[in-house]
């Protein structure tokens, strides 16, 4: 059986992810099974052990397999996971992550006060000169990254914030501590290539494709309180609208 195509212009990792992929897909790999060990892979794919850590590592950055220390690489998904963010609603990132079964975890990665950027100061519709509360996390599902997250408030109206633990709900925080009724959100989203600050964070290689949504939160007087920055994974998340009729336009 050859697994690596020498004159296949596509990579030797990627040949071998492909391989992999279709092995678990068909079920020579089961869901929780160990896989042979690297020098065993190495030598069926007849490659050395760095390219064969790479197509592993593809696999893994997609959820499919997960490295053990000391015990070896085990199939966690036949599947990559896939998850939906809806559009049609204000919606909290860690309970779509609960409903679709997915353990949700969130890291701080650094909170303080700025001096915003031109395009978050009118956007907050604060002057030139005004400071924003910053808050940075990094959302992760079943130990995988998925989501890298940038929250800028107003400081009037989340003074205090930064004393609380910011690893869970925001929205639950904006609601129940600072009794902010969040009543519309306008959201625009963009496919990009992830810079070399961010695509580690997501455990990805620099210009991997991701989804980037900004988004502004708005309170039940009109004024916006949140402008929220996400670059989600590409691999791992889609985007859902439910849609109305069709209304033909005169």
């Amino acid at each position: 059986m050859k697994i690596v195509d020498t004159n296949n212009p596509i990579p030797k990792y990627l040949q071998i992810s492909a391989w992999l992929r279709e092995s678990i897909q068909v079920g020579r790999y089961k869901t929780d099974e160990r896989l042979p060990s690297e020098i065993e892979l190495s030598q069926m794919c007849h490659v050395n052990r760095n390219t064969l850590r790479q197509a592993i590592g593809e696999l893994t950055a997609q959820g499919m397999l997960k490295k053990v220390k000391g015990l070896g690489t085990f199939v966690t998904a036949s599947e990559p996971v896939a998850l939906k963010h809806k559009l049609n609603r204000i919606s909290s990132f860690g309970q779509e992550l609960h409903q679709a079964g997915v353990r949700e975890n969130t890291r701080l990665l650094d909170k303080g006060y700025e001096t915003p950027t031109k395009h978050v100061a009118q956007s907050l519709a604060l002057s030139p000169d005004s400071r924003v509360i910053a808050v940075r996390r990094l959302r992760i599902g079943d130990d995988l990254p998925l989501i890298y997250e940038e929250t800028y408030l107003p400081v009037d109206l989340f003074d205090g914030i930064l004393e609380m633990d910011l690893t869970g709900s925001m929205y639950e925080i904006f609601t129940q501590e600072f009794s902010v009724a969040l009543a519309r959100c306008e959201q625009n989203i963009r496919a990009v290539n992830l810079n070399k600050k961010v695509a580690p964070l997501l455990g990805l290689k620099a210009n991997g494709a991701a989804l980037y949504m900004e988004s502004v939160t708005y309170n039940d007087r009109n004024m916006p309180v949140e402008v929220l920055c996400c670059y989600f994974r590409g691999d791992k998340y889609a985007f859902e609208v439910d849609l109305g009729h069709y209304h033909l336009t005169q």
